[in-house]
Parts: C-alpha cells; sequence; structure tokens
C-alpha cells in the first residue's frame, strides 16, 4: 500500500508527497505521527489511544536534546512508512519541488488531554515544548526532502482551525493562534523551506494570511464561497507573493458522485464567487489546483479518481 500510494503521487502531482497512512498504523494518524520525542505523551497502540501525563524529568531531557531553535527531530519508520517510501523511490532523482508536512502546533496542542481531559494547549509549558518539536521536524523534512528537490514545501495541517470561536474553544486566544503559527511558519521559511498552511474547513482566512505563509491550502469544494468575503485581504495576500491552492477535488464521499466535468463546473462557480472582487488576472498567477483534503481515509480505487480527476482539470484550466 504504501509502495502504491507513492508512486501514485509520484506520478499525477506536480509537487509529489509523501504519504500519511492511517490505515496502516494508529502511528500514523494526525496526532501520533509528529508525537514522536515529545515529552510527557503516552501511547496506547493496542487501545489506539494518546494522551499526555507531565513527567518533569523528560520535560528536562528534551532541553537538552531537541530544545533549540536550530534542531532536527526525525521521524522514525514506525510513525510514516509513507516517508521512507517515499525516499527509497526519488533516490537518484531530482525534482523542482517536493512537499513535506506536520500537523499544526494548534491541531496538535488541542488535540491532545491528560487524563482529566485538560487539553495539552492549556499546559503553557508543554504548547511551548510542543511547537518546538513540530518546527524541529518540519526542519528534519527540509534537510531529507532538499537532497532530491530544488525547493521543499512543507505544509502546517490544521484542520482546528475550522473549530475555532465555537464554545469548545473560548479560551484559545488569536493572537496566541497568530503567535504559534507564524513561528512555526518562520522555522521552515528559516531553514530554506516554503511555508504552506492547509485547513479544510471553515477559517478565519485573514488571520492565517497574516502569518507570512506562502501558500494557504482551502477547501475550496466545499468552503470555497468563504474565501469569497475578504476580498481586500485576498489582494494583499497575493500581492505580497502569497499563493492560493484551492482543494477543488473533493476527498470526502462527495467524490463518488462526481466526475472531470461536475468538478470543472465547480471550479468555474468558485471562480466567478472569487473574482467578484479579486482581479482574475491577478488570481490566476498565484492559484494552484489540489485534492481538498488527504486521501488517507479512501479506497486505492477513489484516490485514483481523485488524482485522475485533478490532471483533467489542470488540463481543462491551461487550455
Amino acid at each position: 500500500m504504501a509502495q502504491e500510494a507513492v508512486e501514485l503521487t509520484i506520478n499525477a502531482l506536480d509537487a509529489p508527497f509523501w504519504p500519511q497512512l492511517p490505515a496502516l498504523s494508529f502511528l500514523e494518524q494526525m496526532i501520533p505521527q509528529y508525537s514522536e520525542g515529545m515529552p510527557s505523551v503516552r501511547i496506547d497502540t493496542g487501545a489506539e489511544t494518546v494522551w499526555f501525563e507531565r513527567d518533569e524529568e523528560e520535560i528536562e531531557r528534551f532541553y537538552e536534546t531537541a530544545g533549540d531553535e536550530a534542531a532536527r527531530v526525525a521521524i522514525s519508520d514506525d510513525y510514516a512508512r509513507g516517508f521512507y517510501s517515499f525516499m527509497d523511490a526519488i533516490k537518484g532523482r531530482r525534482f523542482k519541488v517536493l512537499k513535506g508536512h506536520i500537523t499544526g502546533p494548534l491541531t496538535f496542542t488541542l488535540g491532545l488531554k491528560d487524563r482529566d481531559g485538560r487539553l495539552l494547549y492549556y499546559d503553557e509549558e508543554l504548547r511551548e515544548i510542543a511547537l518546538m518539536l513540530l518546527a524541529a521536524k518540519a526542519r528534519w523534512q527540509i534537510d531529507m526532502l532538499s537532497v532530491a528537490a530544488d525547493e521543499v514545501v512543507i505544509f502546517i495541517d490544521e484542520p482546528i482551525l475550522s473549530a475555532l470561536g465555537t464554545s469548545a474553544y473560548l479560551g484559545v486566544d488569536s493572537a496566541e493562534v497568530k503567535r504559534m503559527l507564524a513561528t512555526t511558519v518562520d522555522a521552515i521559511q528559516e531553514s530554506g523551506g516554503i511555508a504552506g498552511i492547509h485547513c479544510c474547513g471553515r477559517a478565519d482566512w485573514p488571520l492565517v494570511m497574516s502569518t507570512g505563509v506562502d501558500i494557504m491550502n482551502f477547501d475550496s469544494y466545499s468552503f470555497g464561497d468563504t474565501l469569497a468575503i475578504y476580498p481586500g485581504e485576498t489582494v494583499d495576500f497575493l500581492d505580497a507573493g502569497g499563493w492560493l491552492a484551492w482543494g477543488i477535488v473533493p476527498t470526502s464521499d462527495e467524490i463518488q458522485n462526481e466526475d472531470e466535468q461536475s468538478v470543472v463546473k465547480r471550479y468555474t462557480l468558485r471562480l466567478a464567487e472569487i473574482t467578484k472582487g479579486v482581479p482574475e488576472d491577478k488570481l490566476m498567477k498565484r492559484i494552484m489546483l489540489t485534492p481538498s483534503c488527504g486521501t488517507g481515509s479512501r479506497t486505492v480505487e477513489e484516490t485514483l479518481k481523485i488524482f485522475q480527476i485533478l490532471m483533467r482539470l489542470k488540463e481543462a484550466v491551461a487550455r
């Protein structure tokens, strides 16, 4: 399965990426995959649960080994079989762009709880350590992928952004959200990478665009109209050199009812919505087309369909 997924991304995409494979292992789900090396985190693979228990000795060891701004922290094969299959497949080859990814610091810290249900985000020290760890894993990927690429893009996956502002996260401060995202973006850029942020739901897009990120990836298929609300901020983002990655091919159950023609129709609709406030020529120079989210939950047949539609959509748009 890992090799199949890798070959698909290499053959179908302009910027191939290493695939996450949560169907193979609980350790490849969003939170566990980047928890390796995080002090105080506990994992029960049999029960498929992950939580944290504050451990001062582990925290002290982290500061001694990985607690600096230049640290690199590897992801092992047990946590990312897709990564190592990808590295084997690209050996001896050269690409213009390769893509890696990390779970974003907000999704990571708001997705981890202790036994009493307290979110790791509200432990200020562990929140900062998580920020440091994720940046270190991004730097490590940049080092590894740059051997075979002229440029490396690292996406910060932040699905939790769509839930901020709801009653469950009223204690999450927007200034802290921006700081955590901007800090991660800076770490990627300072290590020679291109920083992207991905959210597959609604989000505070002006906040995301204000973090200094190079690429903003959003679910244009389902939520493209939410970006159209912010034409001024979008124009400013594009003028500053930002790119919009349109997740226009659905990776949800909707893919079962879609084909090339219907996705082209959806793309045309979204384009019309956004260009009411953003000049089309400006927009078209700074967009790229992608699936709406990851395909780890789809079947092989559905995944093939997603990438086939994407390739044909790109051809249709180019004509």
